[in-house]
Protein backbone atom coordinates (compact mmCIF):
# COMPACT_ATOMS: atom_id res chain seq x y z
CA UNK A 1 0.00 0.00 0.00
CA UNK A 2 1.39 3.38 -1.03
CA UNK A 3 1.73 5.77 1.88
CA UNK A 4 1.69 9.56 1.79
CA UNK A 5 5.45 9.48 2.38
CA UNK A 6 5.92 7.28 -0.67
CA UNK A 7 3.80 9.65 -2.77
CA UNK A 8 5.72 12.65 -1.46
CA UNK A 9 9.06 11.00 -2.21
CA UNK A 10 7.92 10.25 -5.78
CA UNK A 11 6.92 13.90 -6.29
CA UNK A 12 10.25 15.08 -4.86
CA UNK A 13 12.08 12.73 -7.25
CA UNK A 14 10.17 14.23 -10.19
CA UNK A 15 10.99 17.75 -8.99
CA UNK A 16 14.68 16.81 -8.86
CA UNK A 17 14.35 15.88 -12.56
CA UNK A 18 12.92 19.30 -13.39
CA UNK A 19 9.21 18.47 -13.29
CA UNK A 20 7.90 21.43 -11.31
CA UNK A 21 4.28 20.31 -11.22
CA UNK A 22 1.77 21.51 -8.64
CA UNK A 23 1.32 18.00 -7.24
CA UNK A 24 3.34 18.96 -4.17
CA UNK A 25 0.70 21.52 -3.21
CA UNK A 26 -1.77 18.75 -2.41
CA UNK A 27 0.29 18.03 0.69
CA UNK A 28 -0.03 21.61 1.98
CA UNK A 29 -3.74 21.20 2.68
CA UNK A 30 -5.42 19.55 5.64
CA UNK A 31 -5.45 15.82 6.14
CA UNK A 32 -1.68 15.37 6.27
CA UNK A 33 0.71 15.18 9.15
CA UNK A 34 2.36 18.37 10.37
CA UNK A 35 5.79 17.19 9.20
CA UNK A 36 4.54 16.33 5.69
CA UNK A 37 2.73 19.68 5.58
CA UNK A 38 5.91 21.60 6.48
CA UNK A 39 8.03 19.67 3.94
CA UNK A 40 5.49 20.34 1.18
CA UNK A 41 5.36 24.07 1.94
CA UNK A 42 9.15 24.33 2.03
CA UNK A 43 9.48 22.48 -1.28
CA UNK A 44 6.74 24.66 -2.78
CA UNK A 45 8.62 27.83 -1.81
CA UNK A 46 11.85 26.35 -3.17
CA UNK A 47 10.13 25.65 -6.49
CA UNK A 48 8.91 29.24 -6.69
CA UNK A 49 12.42 30.56 -6.09
CA UNK A 50 13.95 28.18 -8.64
CA UNK A 51 11.37 29.03 -11.30
CA UNK A 52 11.86 32.74 -10.64
CA UNK A 53 15.61 32.38 -10.97
CA UNK A 54 15.25 30.32 -14.17
CA UNK A 55 12.89 32.91 -15.63
CA UNK A 56 15.44 35.61 -14.84
CA UNK A 57 18.18 33.58 -16.51
CA UNK A 58 16.04 33.00 -19.61
CA UNK A 59 15.29 36.70 -19.78
CA UNK A 60 18.99 37.50 -19.41
CA UNK A 61 19.87 35.05 -22.19
CA UNK A 62 17.23 36.58 -24.46
CA UNK A 63 18.58 40.06 -23.74
CA UNK A 64 22.14 38.91 -24.42
CA UNK A 65 21.05 37.29 -27.67
CA UNK A 66 19.30 40.49 -28.70
CA UNK A 67 22.39 42.50 -27.80
CA UNK A 68 24.58 40.04 -29.69
CA UNK A 69 22.42 40.43 -32.80
CA UNK A 70 22.73 44.22 -32.53
CA UNK A 71 26.50 43.95 -32.18
CA UNK A 72 26.69 41.66 -35.22
CA UNK A 73 24.49 44.01 -37.26
CA UNK A 74 26.53 47.07 -36.25
CA UNK A 75 29.82 45.30 -36.98
CA UNK A 76 28.60 44.11 -40.36
CA UNK A 77 27.37 47.61 -41.16
CA UNK A 78 30.77 49.05 -40.24
CA UNK A 79 32.66 46.50 -42.33
CA UNK A 80 30.22 47.07 -45.18
CA UNK A 81 30.85 50.81 -44.97
CA UNK A 82 34.57 50.15 -45.24
CA UNK A 83 33.92 48.06 -48.35
CA UNK A 84 31.86 50.87 -49.87
CA UNK A 85 34.71 53.26 -49.18
CA UNK A 86 36.56 51.54 -52.02
CA UNK A 87 34.27 53.42 -54.38
CA UNK A 88 35.77 56.68 -53.21
CA UNK A 89 39.18 55.49 -54.40
CA UNK A 90 38.07 53.75 -57.59
CA UNK A 91 35.29 55.42 -59.55
CA UNK A 92 35.05 52.42 -61.88
CA UNK A 93 33.88 50.07 -59.16
CA UNK A 94 31.35 52.26 -57.36
CA UNK A 95 28.32 50.12 -56.58
CA UNK A 96 30.13 46.95 -57.65
CA UNK A 97 29.92 45.20 -54.26
CA UNK A 98 26.21 45.92 -53.91
CA UNK A 99 25.47 44.64 -57.42
CA UNK A 100 27.56 41.49 -56.93
CA UNK A 101 25.74 40.86 -53.64
CA UNK A 102 22.37 41.28 -55.35
CA UNK A 103 23.25 39.09 -58.35
CA UNK A 104 24.62 36.43 -56.00
CA UNK A 105 21.48 36.52 -53.87
CA UNK A 106 19.29 36.16 -56.95
CA UNK A 107 21.30 33.19 -58.22
CA UNK A 108 21.28 31.51 -54.82
CA UNK A 109 17.50 31.89 -54.61
CA UNK A 110 17.04 30.54 -58.10
CA UNK A 111 19.10 27.51 -57.15
CA UNK A 112 16.74 26.92 -54.23
CA UNK A 113 19.35 27.39 -51.52
CA UNK A 114 18.23 27.88 -47.92
CA UNK A 115 17.55 31.31 -46.47
CA UNK A 116 20.71 31.11 -44.34
CA UNK A 117 22.91 29.98 -47.24
CA UNK A 118 21.50 32.75 -49.41
CA UNK A 119 22.18 35.29 -46.67
CA UNK A 120 25.79 34.09 -46.25
CA UNK A 121 26.38 34.37 -50.00
CA UNK A 122 24.84 37.84 -50.14
CA UNK A 123 27.05 39.02 -47.26
CA UNK A 124 30.10 37.57 -49.01
CA UNK A 125 29.12 39.56 -52.08
CA UNK A 126 29.11 42.80 -50.14
CA UNK A 127 32.51 42.06 -48.61
CA UNK A 128 34.28 40.12 -51.38
CA UNK A 129 36.65 42.94 -52.36
CA UNK A 130 37.29 44.43 -48.93
CA UNK A 131 40.91 43.26 -49.15
CA UNK A 132 41.46 45.95 -51.78
CA UNK A 133 41.20 48.58 -49.04
CA UNK A 134 44.93 48.06 -48.51
CA UNK A 135 45.89 48.60 -52.15
CA UNK A 136 48.41 51.26 -53.04
CA UNK A 137 47.16 54.26 -55.03
CA UNK A 138 49.00 53.07 -58.15
CA UNK A 139 46.62 50.11 -58.41
CA UNK A 140 43.58 52.37 -58.53
CA UNK A 141 45.29 54.93 -60.73
CA UNK A 142 46.36 52.35 -63.32
CA UNK A 143 44.51 53.03 -66.57
CA UNK A 144 46.51 50.81 -68.88
CA UNK A 145 44.91 47.90 -70.69
CA UNK A 146 47.96 45.81 -69.77
CA UNK A 147 48.55 45.48 -66.04
CA UNK A 148 52.18 45.35 -64.92
CA UNK A 149 53.47 42.28 -63.11
CA UNK A 150 53.94 44.36 -59.97
CA UNK A 151 50.36 45.60 -59.92
CA UNK A 152 48.96 42.18 -60.84
CA UNK A 153 50.88 40.61 -57.96
CA UNK A 154 49.30 43.12 -55.60
CA UNK A 155 45.83 42.50 -57.04
CA UNK A 156 46.21 38.75 -56.48
CA UNK A 157 46.74 39.41 -52.77
CA UNK A 158 43.32 40.93 -52.13
CA UNK A 159 41.46 37.64 -51.44
CA UNK A 160 44.09 36.81 -48.82
CA UNK A 161 43.73 40.26 -47.28
CA UNK A 162 39.96 39.84 -47.33
CA UNK A 163 40.28 36.64 -45.28
CA UNK A 164 42.69 38.31 -42.86
CA UNK A 165 40.32 41.24 -42.31
CA UNK A 166 37.20 39.11 -41.85
CA UNK A 167 38.41 35.90 -40.19
CA UNK A 168 38.03 37.28 -36.65
CA UNK A 169 34.31 37.92 -37.22
CA UNK A 170 33.06 34.43 -36.38
CA UNK A 171 29.41 35.30 -36.99
CA UNK A 172 30.14 35.68 -40.72
CA UNK A 173 30.54 31.90 -40.90
CA UNK A 174 31.20 30.53 -44.42
CA UNK A 175 30.88 34.00 -45.99
CA UNK A 176 34.58 34.60 -45.20
CA UNK A 177 35.74 31.64 -47.31
CA UNK A 178 33.25 32.45 -50.08
CA UNK A 179 34.77 35.92 -50.36
CA UNK A 180 38.33 34.61 -50.12
CA UNK A 181 37.79 32.04 -52.90
CA UNK A 182 35.82 34.06 -55.45
CA UNK A 183 38.82 34.29 -57.82
CA UNK A 184 39.43 30.54 -57.86
CA UNK A 185 38.69 28.86 -61.22
CA UNK A 186 37.11 25.52 -62.06
CA UNK A 187 40.25 24.38 -63.87
CA UNK A 188 42.51 25.22 -60.91
CA UNK A 189 44.28 28.20 -62.48
CA UNK A 190 42.71 30.79 -60.19
CA UNK A 191 44.02 32.37 -57.02
CA UNK A 192 44.94 32.60 -54.17
CA UNK A 193 45.16 28.83 -53.59
CA UNK A 194 44.61 27.26 -57.01
CA UNK A 195 41.50 25.35 -55.94
CA UNK A 196 39.68 23.38 -58.63
CA UNK A 197 36.23 21.90 -59.22
CA UNK A 198 34.50 20.76 -56.05
CA UNK A 199 37.32 22.13 -53.91
CA UNK A 200 35.79 25.56 -54.49
CA UNK A 201 32.82 26.30 -52.19
CA UNK A 202 29.50 26.73 -54.00
CA UNK A 203 29.15 30.21 -52.52
CA UNK A 204 32.47 31.24 -54.05
CA UNK A 205 31.45 29.83 -57.45
CA UNK A 206 28.26 31.88 -57.31
CA UNK A 207 30.22 35.01 -56.42
CA UNK A 208 32.59 34.37 -59.32
CA UNK A 209 29.71 34.36 -61.84
CA UNK A 210 28.18 37.51 -60.38
CA UNK A 211 31.56 39.25 -60.14
CA UNK A 212 32.49 38.50 -63.75
CA UNK A 213 29.11 39.56 -65.10
CA UNK A 214 29.19 42.90 -63.29
CA UNK A 215 32.76 43.56 -64.38
CA UNK A 216 31.82 42.90 -68.02
CA UNK A 217 28.66 45.02 -67.96
CA UNK A 218 30.19 48.11 -66.32
CA UNK A 219 32.69 50.57 -67.75
CA UNK A 220 36.21 50.02 -66.47
CA UNK A 221 39.48 51.80 -67.18
CA UNK A 222 40.41 49.01 -69.57
CA UNK A 223 37.08 48.39 -71.32
CA UNK A 224 33.67 49.80 -72.18
CA UNK A 225 30.57 48.21 -70.70
CA UNK A 226 29.19 45.31 -72.74
CA UNK A 227 25.52 44.62 -73.42
CA UNK A 228 23.60 42.01 -71.45
CA UNK A 229 23.63 39.44 -74.24
CA UNK A 230 27.28 40.03 -75.05
CA UNK A 231 28.17 39.59 -71.38
CA UNK A 232 26.19 36.35 -71.12
CA UNK A 233 27.95 35.00 -74.22
CA UNK A 234 31.31 35.80 -72.63
CA UNK A 235 30.27 34.01 -69.43
CA UNK A 236 29.30 30.95 -71.46
CA UNK A 237 32.61 31.06 -73.33
CA UNK A 238 34.67 31.03 -70.12
CA UNK A 239 32.48 28.48 -68.34
CA UNK A 240 34.05 25.09 -67.88
CA UNK A 241 37.52 26.46 -67.24
CA UNK A 242 36.83 29.64 -65.27
CA UNK A 243 33.19 29.44 -64.18
CA UNK A 244 30.84 26.60 -63.29
CA UNK A 245 28.80 25.87 -66.47
CA UNK A 246 25.59 24.95 -64.63
CA UNK A 247 25.72 28.17 -62.59
CA UNK A 248 26.31 30.24 -65.72
CA UNK A 249 23.28 28.63 -67.35
CA UNK A 250 21.05 29.26 -64.35
CA UNK A 251 22.37 32.82 -63.96
CA UNK A 252 21.70 33.54 -67.64
CA UNK A 253 18.11 32.39 -67.22
CA UNK A 254 17.72 34.68 -64.20
CA UNK A 255 19.13 37.73 -66.02
CA UNK A 256 17.08 37.17 -69.17
CA UNK A 257 13.90 36.84 -67.10
CA UNK A 258 14.45 39.58 -64.51
CA UNK A 259 17.06 41.92 -65.96
CA UNK A 260 20.24 43.54 -64.70
CA UNK A 261 20.86 45.43 -61.49
CA UNK A 262 20.77 49.19 -61.95
CA UNK A 263 22.04 50.47 -58.57
CA UNK A 264 25.33 52.34 -58.62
Amino acid sequence: MTTEVDRLIKILENISLGDYSNDIMAFTTGGHSKSIHRIAEAVGMMMVKIETREFGLRLMVEQLQELNEKIKANTLQTVGSIAKALGARDKYTQGHAERVASYSKRLARRLGLSKQDTHDIQVAGVLHDIGKIGFSDKVFENADTKVSDEIFAEIRQHPIRTRQILQGLDFLGPAVEYAAAHHEKIDGTGYPEGLAGDQIPLGAKILAVADCFDAITTTRSYQAARSTEKALKILKKISGNHLDPSLVETFSEEIRENGMETNT
